[in-house]
């Protein structure tokens, strides 16, 4: 059985992604800070998925999803996901706080590579790593300098990574503008309906996953199945 390791799956793109590999047969572990929405969103997903709560900046919870991956037979895909935006509404740069934007880069950027450094030795031969990006690493929206930023850092890790290691698949994916919660915390009071849906953007990354392209910075919008 195939096993994926998903980071911020209690919602968003992460649960969408989850709950469709789960129903394709992968094994999952997903993590999450909030406990009880973790373990709800694991109850409603088919399959084997194991839920993990806590925040993937700790070392000692790092240790316990690959541990439980481990468990489940390796590691065939991790998808750093989580992410934090930093604080809302989004502040100017001017007026961004750095030990806030120390806080999003430890979460969007330090702990992704922490991650992967902590799975390296239950990695299947082959595996894919897909780090979750944003077009805000590559343009300059206003506001967005500090979440921008981290994900800027987490493309450049991403290319690194697929240099050293040719024998693995690394992927940023930018699923796009999506209706999150955190979509909507960086736009308050504002409607972002017309946004899609997370599960709407999953065949993006599932057309990613099974053409195995090299590695590289990939957009959902120039992948298949998306509407």
């Amino acid at each position: 059985m195939r096993v994926a390791l998903i980071t911020g799956g209690s919602r968003g793109f992460g649960r969408a992604l989850a709950h469709q590999l789960a129903a394709d047969g992968w094994a999952v572990v997903i993590d999450g800070r909030d406990a009880s929405t973790l373990n709800a969103a694991a109850a409603a997903m088919p399959g084997v998925v194991r839920a993990v709560p806590g925040d993937v900046t700790d070392a000692g919870h790092r240790a316990q999803l690959v541990a439980t991956a481990q468990e489940l037979g390796g590691i065939a895909l991790l998808v750093n996901n989580a992410s934090a935006l930093g604080p809302s509404p989004l502040p100017g740069l001017g007026d961004l706080d750095p030990d806030g934007f120390e806080e999003v880069l430890r979460t969007n950027a330090v702990a992704p590579l922490a991650l992967i450094q902590a799975a390296q030795p239950v990695l299947r031969a082959g595996a894919t790593i897909v780090n979750v990006t944003s077009d805000a690493s590559v343009e300059p929206y206003e506001g967005w300098g500090g979440y921008g930023a981290s994900k800027a850092a987490l493309d450049q890790l991403s290319r690194v990574l697929g240099v050293e290691r040719p024998d693995l698949h690394v992927y940023a994916f930018d699923p796009g503008d999506m209706r999150t919660q955190m979509h909507q915390d960086a736009f308050p009071g504002e409607d972002i309906s017309d946004r899609p849906e997370p599960e709407s953007v999953v065949p993006a990354l599932r057309h990613l996953l099974e053409a195995s392209p090299p590695s590289g910075r990939y957009t959902a919008s120039s992948l298949a199945g998306v509407p």
